[in-house]
């Protein structure tokens, strides 16, 4: 059979089709339906959002369009519709990522650790001594799970004198393929140790800190051995050893610019104390670590241990007595950072305090909870 060159083909309208001039072909249905190709359109394919795109019915296989909320062409393949290439649209997006912290311990109790600290934010380091990690690459209408750690409760009234308990480690955080460890809880008084996590508890006034997590958070301080307890390491240094009727200080948490200004989280809760008729509770660790708690030798409370701050990973305060309940851990946080020309969906089970903001040419937001989020 031979073949015809075409060099001209003119449409006159919806049914007729002349070709070079001289063959004419007739009863052309120009197709109308939501599927396949159209004609008049710029590069030929109906323009659908990916909801649009879900809803359609009618499709054959082979027929193609763009979608317009990931910027490629999709085919369908007689069951499902599939992406020719990558999305066209991905953007970058940095982020914060932090654990919850760890409770403070009992009884000349140590402060809990500040949760783990990760970050891919400019040039700010991650918790440990960590270097800043890579951005992630961002496609929209897809989604991306996130998991906010809570805080470890601080050791609870022991049931008797020589009793104190241990407080427990803060709850591991996540986003998409990133993950990291729950602060270490305080050790407290008669031998029961600190434990690790992102950063480690500190240690009770006979035992040494527990070690933080490499690239998360630093150790626990130790104990002083005069009823001083260390404070639970922060994400930016290790917390400080106890002393005679003076509880060590919180380790430092880290300083990010990702919300638009300097703000500081992860800090290590102080150390209990219990000693004389003046003791001294750890100072809290900057970065919203809680404070150590103090009790004279008669059990008689000086001062309660605070909790960690909401939201920055913080260590709850060690206690100085074993009759009342030490420092909550601070729950962690997701802060993610992305162009401002798009806006972020949460999923069921995610929310945000503050909710999504704008810092010039960004936007940024703090998660807590746990589910998906998408961008569009």
């Amino acid at each position: 059979m031979g073949k015809i060159k075409v060099n001209e083909i003119e449409k006159h309208d919806a049914s007729e089709i002349t070709v070079n001039d001289t063959v004419k072909i007739d009863n052309i249905t120009e197709k109308t339906a939501n599927a396949g190709v159209q004609l008049g359109s710029a590069l030929g394919f109906v323009s659908k959002t990916t909801t649009q795109m879900n809803a359609m019915s009618g499709m054959a296989a082979g027929d193609t369009i763009y979608n317009s909320s990931t910027g490629t062409l999709y085919t369908y393949n007689g069951t499902s519709w599939n992406a020719l290439s990558a999305s066209t649209f991905a953007f970058t997006l940095s982020y914060v990522i932090i654990a919850g912290g760890g409770g403070g311990g009992a009884q000349h109790g140590g402060g809990g650790g500040a949760g783990g600290y990760k970050t891919s934010h400019g040039s700010d380091s991650s918790g440990g001594g960590g270097s800043t990690l890579s951005t992630m690459t961002i496609n929209p209408e897809t989604n991306y799970s996130v998991s906010v750690g809570a805080g470890g409760n601080g050791s609870a009234a022991a049931g008797s004198n020589g009793g104190g308990l241990v407080g427990s480690q803060g709850t591991a955080a996540s986003f998409n393929s990133v993950s990291i460890t729950g602060g270490g809880g305080g050790g407290a008084y008669n031998g029961k140790n600190a434990t690790t996590g992102g950063s480690g508890g500190g240690g009770w006034n006979g035992g040494n800190g527990a070690a933080g997590t490499a690239n998360e958070g630093y150790a626990g301080g130790n104990g002083g051995g005069s009823y001083g307890a260390g404070g639970g390491g922060g994400a930016g240094s290790v917390g400080s050893t106890g002393a005679a009727q003076l509880g060590g200080t919180g380790g430092a948490g880290i300083a990010s610019t990702i919300t638009g200004s300097s703000v500081l989280r992860a800090g290590g809760g102080g150390g209990g104390c219990y000693n004389g008729s003046s003791p001294v509770g750890g100072t809290a660790g900057t970065g919203g670590g809680g404070a150590g708690g103090a009790a004279t030798t008669s059990d008689t409370t000086v001062t309660s241990p605070t909790n960690g701050t909401a939201e920055t990973g913080g260590g709850g305060g060690g206690n100085g007595t074993w009759n009342t309940v030490a420092g909550n851990g601070g729950s962690g946080s997701v802060i993610l950072r992305y162009p401002n020309t798009y806006s972020i969906v949460l999923g069921t089970g995610v929310a945000s305090t503050a909710g999504e903001q704008t810092d010039g040419s960004s936007k940024y937001i703090a998660l807590t909870g746990a589910g998906t989020v998408s961008w569009q």
